[in-house]
């Protein structure tokens, strides 16, 4: 059985220096806990290179922006305090997490502009986050809960407080036996799965979500890219959940995911063809390279 994640050893860089993993703890009046002010980044390294390391610390200053938190650390220290994490624990092929949240301080309340803006990461050892399913198809069920629209709240940011509908998801959806769920959006069109983002297939062309309320996902746009140098047309476009059934092909795009083909999504099903396995085999060859 795997070790509880609070229950291992290792190192956990946190604020400037590595301390011992079981030592990494926060005050329990810590604003993030009590009012979600906290974003995250989820990285993974593969034969020592942290894929797109830069872009995801990047990222994290800018989710931290949009929650009106200044980062106390450039990209460029960042990606320096992750390299400095692998190095400590001895990985080269590993899962990288950064969280940057607002500590506890002089403010315990809805405004915490005088408590302290607090970032850790932590390496551990992952292999795929759907298990069979990266190679035989994931099953997804379809989430009772929508994606919020922008105007409730930066969905351009990757931040622990979107989070919490994609728990209750996917707690429903392993409940059925399902690997994940998918969202519609506020409107009813479909926007993600609760931590990938998803593309479908229909007639050798690719139709994604419009990532405009949503986590526009790095590697979403990493296989964008790769698609349209191979050639192959993608639709970045509102889909309705009608037009589900005419897809043939159907993955799903992350970090943790990386390309993982869907089977199933509710009474709609797909096939793991060719499109689909020549993607993640091309994927797994480029974070490798």
């Amino acid at each position: 059985m795997t070790a509880a994640y609070d229950d291992r050893d290792g190192k956990i860089w946190m604020d400037g220096k590595l301390v011992d993993w079981r030592a990494a703890n926060v005050h329990i009046l810590s604003h993030a806990l009590h009012y979600a002010s906290s974003v995250f980044e989820g990285e993974r390294c593969y034969s020592g290179k942290i894929f797109k390391s830069h872009e995801h610390s990047l990222r994290l200053i800018e989710s931290a922006r949009l929650l009106d938190m200044t980062s106390p650390y450039s990209a460029e220290e960042i990606d320096a305090a992750k390299d400095q994490v692998l190095a400590a624990n001895g990985f080269t092929d590993a899962y990288v997490r950064a969280v940057m949240w607002r500590g506890s301080g002089q403010d315990m309340g809805v405004s915490a502009r005088r408590n302290p803006v607090h970032l850790a990461i932590a390496a551990w050892e992952w292999g795929s986050y759907y298990g069979d399913a990266k190679w035989q198809g994931a099953k997804l069920d379809v989430a009772k809960w929508k994606r919020p629209s922008p105007e409730t709240i930066p969905t351009a940011a990757k931040a622990a407080g979107l989070y919490m509908i994609c728990t209750m998801s996917k707690h429903a959806a392993e409940e059925k036996g399902c690997s994940d769920a998918l969202f519609m959006d506020w409107e009813g069109y479909v926007a993600e799965a609760t931590g990938a983002n998803i593309f479908f297939v229909k007639d050798g062309e690719v139709h994604t979500p419009q990532a405009d309320r949503f986590l526009n996902g790095i590697t979403r746009q990493t296989v964008i890219q790769m698609l349209r140098d191979k050639g192959i047309t993608v639709h970045e476009r509102r889909i309705k959940p009608e037009e589900l059934s005419g897809f043939t092909e159907c993955w799903l795009t992350g970090t943790a995911a990386e390309v993982t083909p869907v089977a199933e999504i509710g009474d709609w099903r797909f096939t793991v063809g060719d499109l689909t396995r020549g993607i993640a085999e091309d994927y797994e060859k480029l974070v490798r390279s």
